[in-house]
């Protein structure tokens, strides 16, 4: 069953001026491949990078921060136009204070998503907290929203799709497309 969009919701996406992600298992579906001289891959989903680089063209920015790091993270993140990316970053809430200020948002006007443990102290602290559909319980049971896709399958779309039509920016994304 999908998740129903509440005017509560709704609202939460209103305020968003800044969207924090995770990357692996939610930009990612999670899985890392590595070949036999120990260099690593990632699966990307291109949906998820055109919802990113939608969101800065209406003028939200996009924050990636993730416990780990991979040179993979860098390339990506240039073809989607991120702002900026920590990585090796714990806890997840040690950056949080510099993004604050350096983006000039307040805590409600944050969007983060996640999918596990390491996430769950920014899932607690951001105004707009959503877990990907195959999140751990623990995500869940802290976000305002759980996506109907998953991790590295779209849910970052959804996400992005969310906060543009309820921000009212989706027909002026579509009028970029439909010429």
């Amino acid at each position: 069953m999908l998740n129903s969009i509440t005017e509560e919701l709704k609202e939460k996406a209103k305020k968003i001026k800044l969207l924090l992600l995770d990357v692996d298992g939610v930009l990612t579906d999670g899985r890392i491949i590595y070949d036999s001289a120990g260099k690593d891959s990632k699966f990307f989903d291109v949906h998820d990078g055109l919802g990113v680089y939608l969101l800065g063209l209406a003028g939200i920015k996009t924050v990636l921060i993730t416990a780990g790091g991979s040179k993979t993270i860098k390339p990506r993140s240039r073809d989607m136009r991120v702002a900026e990316i920590f990585e090796n970053i714990s806890p997840k809430t040690a950056v949080l204070d510099k993004i604050l200020k350096k983006y000039k948002v307040k805590i409600d006007e944050i969007c983060f998503v996640g999918d596990d443990l390491v996430d769950l102290c920014l899932m607690k602290r951001a105004g707009f907290s959503v877990a990907v559909f195959n999140a751990v319980p623990e995500i869940k049971q802290a976000a305002s929203y759980i996506t109907n896709r998953q991790g590295g399958r779209g849910a970052v779309r959804e996400v992005a799709e969310l906060i543009l039509k309820s921000q009212s920016k989706w027909q002026e994304v579509l009028a970029r497309y439909d010429v």
